[in-house]
C-alpha cells in the first residue's frame, strides 16, 4: 500500500555558524524565525522560518560527532534533507521496508515540535536522505 504524503513538512539545511545564518535568513527573507529548539538527543539546534504550510529548517550541528557536524565537515553547507508530513509513520515505514529501502531508523523516534519522525537513507532515495514526520 502506497504511503500518504501530507505534506512538505521541512527542507534542512546544514550550516557552519547557526546565529549568523539566523541573521541572514531574517534580512533577506523579510520575517522572523517561527520556532527555535535544541534536540540533544539528534546533536542539533534547529531554527525554523515558516514558508507556507512548510518550514525552511536550518541546523546547527551541536558537536563535530554530531550527524550534522560529520555532514559539514564532509560536505560542507548547504542541503541537508527533505521532511515529508505523513498520516501515519508506522505504516510509512513499513511500506518503505516491505519495497526494499534502507531505513536509518526503523522506529520513530522523537522530533522536534513534539513530532515523531524517522530517516530514509540517501542510497534508497536517489542521494537525498529524507525524514518522514508525523505531526501529533
Amino acid at each position: 500500500m502506497p504511503i500518504s504524503l501530507t505534506d512538505i513538512d521541512h527542507i534542512g539545511i546544514a550550516v557552519e555558524d547557526l546565529e549568523a545564518s539566523v541573521a541572514l535568513y531574517e534580512r533577506l527573507l523579510g520575517t522572523s524565525a517561527a520556532h527555535r529548539e535544541r534536540v540533544e538527543d539528534q546533536g542539533v539546534e534547529e531554527v525554523l522560518f515558516a514558508a507556507g504550510s512548510s518550514f525552511i529548517q536550518l541546523l546547527g550541528a551541536l558537536g563535530p560527532d554530531t550527524s550534522v557536524g560529520r555532514s559539514l565537515a564532509a560536505r560542507g553547507p548547504g542541503l541537508h534533507h527533505i521532511a515529508y508530513r505523513v498520516a501515519d509513520i508506522e505504516a510509512a515505514l513499513d511500506h518503505f521496508r516491505t519495497e526494499g529501502a534502507r531505513l536509518i531508523d526503523d522506529t520513530p523516534r522523537p522530533g522536534s515540535r513534539g513530532t515523531r519522525i524517522a530517516f530514509i537513507h540517501p542510497r534508497s532515495m536517489n542521494g537525498v536522505l529524507v525524514e518522514l514526520v508525523q505531526e501529533t
